[in-house]
C-alpha cells in the first residue's frame, strides 16, 4: 500500500495541459492541499498499522483481529484513491486539445455566475469537467466525498452534447445555482415558508407540499433564469424534451418538477423577471409539443392546479428575503436589469456594429445577448456555436494572462484585459 501511494503524485508533476486550460490557482492549490493531507494521514495509518505488527500488541493478536484491522485499513486507502480520480477526471481532461482550453472558459463563466454584487459570501474554487449524458450536475464545495473528506472545491459535470452553442449556458447557470444556494442557506428556509403557506391554504395544501418537494431545483432555475433568460428556458427545453410518458411523470419523491411543468414555470419565472410577450409565446409553443389533452383526468387536475398556484409561489420566491442577503431579495442580489429583453437586443444591435462588446461583457451576459438572439432568430445555430467556442477560448486565455501578471506584480489586483485580442474571435466576427 506505501508503494501504490507513493505513486498518487501531484497533478502538477503528471497532467500536461496549455496553460490556457489549466484550472484556476486557487483551485488547483486546494485540490493539491487536499490530496496532500490525505495522503499524508493515510501514509501514518499504514505505518501505524505496520508497527503495530512488529510491536508486543501485534505479536499476541489473533490471526482474525490482525486481519479485521488490515481490512479497515484497506476500506481507507481505497478511498484516498477514489477520491484521488474524482479530481483526476477534472484535471486529465484538460489535456485534451481544445476541450481543456474550453473547460478552463467554462470555469471563468461558472465563477461569474457565482458572483454577487452584495459581498456576502465567501465564493469557492469551481471547476468543469464534460461526461456523457444528457444532465449537468455538481458536486458542491464542502459536501462529503466518497471514503469522506470535504470537497475543497465546487466540481460542475457538464453534458459533452450541449458544447455546441449558449445552451450550456443554461445547464451550467443552472448547476451553479444549486452552489449559491446552499453559501446562501436558501433551500431549507424557503421549505419551512412553503410549509407554512400550505397550512395557510388547506385547500391547496397538496400543491404546496409539491412545490416544497421541487425548491432546491427551483431555486437553481431560478438562478439561471435571471442570470441568462430566455436562453435558460430554451436551454431547459432542449434537455426536457423528452417523449411524451417521461415529459408528464410525476415521481412522488424526484426534487425534479415534472418536466412539463418545469418549462411552464421557467416561463412564468422569465415573465416575472424579464417581461416580455416572448414568454407567452414559448409557454405556448412547450403546450404545443405536449398537450394535455389524452392524460388521465386526475393527472390533467393535478397539472391545472398546479398552474393555478404558480403565480402565487412565484411571488413568494421572489419576495423572499434571506437572513443571508440581509433583508434583500434574490431580485436585489443579481443583475436583473441588465437582462431586460429590450437591454439584450440593443446589446446585440451594438455588439454586431462595434465588435468588442462581447469580449469585455461579463461572460453571463454574452450568454444571455445570445441566448436572447437565437429567441428572436437573429443568430443562426452555426455561428453560435462559432461564437461560444471562440468566447470560451477568449476567457480562458484573458484570465491565464491576467493570474501570470497578477503572480508577476504581487498581490495587488489587477483590471481583466477587457481589449486582449484573440484571433478565434475575430474569426467568429465578433470582433
Amino acid at each position: 500500500m506505501l508503494t501504490r501511494l507513493a505513486r498518487v503524485r501531484s497533478f502538477a508533476l503528471h497532467e500536461t495541459m496549455v496553460p490556457a486550460a489549466a484550472v484556476s490557482v486557487a483551485a488547483q492549490a486546494a485540490i493539491e492541499r487536499y490530496l496532500a493531507e490525505g495522503r499524508r494521514e493515510l501514509g501514518a495509518r499504514i505505518r501505524s498499522f505496520i508497527a503495530w505488527l512488529g510491536g508486543l500488541e501485534g505479536r499476541r493478536a489473533s490471526l482474525q483481529d490482525g486481519h479485521r484491522r488490515l481490512s479497515f485499513l484497506r476500506l481507507r486507502f481505497n478511498a484516498v484513491l477514489s477520491q484521488f480520480d474524482v479530481f483526476s477526471t477534472v484535471m486529465t481532461q484538460r489535456s485534451e486539445h481544445e476541450t481543456g482550453v474550453w473547460l478552463s472558459g467554462l470555469d471563468v463563466a461558472a465563477r461569474d455566475a457565482l458572483t454577487l454584487e452584495r459581498d456576502v459570501y465567501e465564493m469557492p474554487p469551481i471547476v468543469c469537467y464534460l461526461d456523457r449524458g444528457f444532465g449537468a450536475a455538481i458536486r458542491r464545495a464542502r459536501t462529503r466525498l466518497p471514503g469522506g473528506g470535504e470537497t475543497p472545491i465546487a466540481i460542475v459535470r457538464v453534458p459533452r452534447e450541449r458544447m455546441v452553442g449558449s445552451g450550456i449556458a443554461s445547464s451550467l447557470v443552472h448547476e451553479v445555482g444549486h452552489q449559491a444556494a446552499a453559501l446562501l442557506d436558501l433551500v431549507n428556509p424557503l421549505r419551512a415558508r412553503l410549509r407554512a403557506e400550505a397550512r395557510r391554504r388547506p385547500g391547496e395544501s397538496d400543491t404546496w407540499h409539491l412545490w416544497e418537494l421541487w425548491i432546491s431545483e427551483i431555486v437553481a432555475d431560478l438562478w439561471s433564469v435571471a442570470l441568462v433568460g430566455v436562453g435558460s428556458t430554451l436551454g431547459l427545453m432542449g434537455v426536457l424534451s423528452l417523449p411524451r410518458a417521461f415529459v408528464f411523470r410525476a415521481v412522488t419523491d424526484d426534487p425534479h418538477p415534472i418536466p412539463w411543468v418545469r418549462v411552464q414555470l421557467s416561463c412564468a419565472l422569465g415573465q416575472a423577471l424579464h417581461p416580455d410577450p416572448q414568454w407567452a409565446r414559448v409557454s405556448a409553443a412547450w403546450s404545443s409539443y405536449y398537450p394535455t389533452a389524452g392524460l388521465p383526468p386526475r393527472q390533467i387536475d393535478q397539472l391545472a392546479r398546479l398552474e393555478q398556484t404558480m403565480p402565487a409561489f412565484v411571488n413568494v420566491l421572489l419576495d423572499y428575503r434571506p437572513a443571508s442577503l440581509r433583508g434583500h431579495t434574490l431580485v436585489d442580489a443579481l443583475p436583473i436589469g441588465e437582462r431586460a429583453p429590450a437591454r439584450l437586443r440593443a446589446l446585440l444591435s451594438d455588439w454586431e456594429s462595434r465588435g468588442d462588446g462581447w469580449r469585455i461583457a461579463r461572460p453571463t451576459l454574452a450568454f444571455a445577448v445570445m441566448g436572447q438572439a437565437r429567441a428572436d432568430g437573429r443568430m443562426t445555430p452555426e455561428r453560435e456555436g462559432r461564437l461560444v467556442a471562440a468566447l470560451l477560448e477568449h476567457w480562458a486565455l484573458r484570465t491565464t494572462i491576467d493570474s501570470s501578471e497578477a503572480c508577476a506584480l504581487g498581490p495587488a489586483p489587477r483590471r481583466m484585459h477587457r481589449n486582449l485580442p484573440v484571433a478565434s474571435v475575430a474569426a467568429a466576427g465578433v470582433a
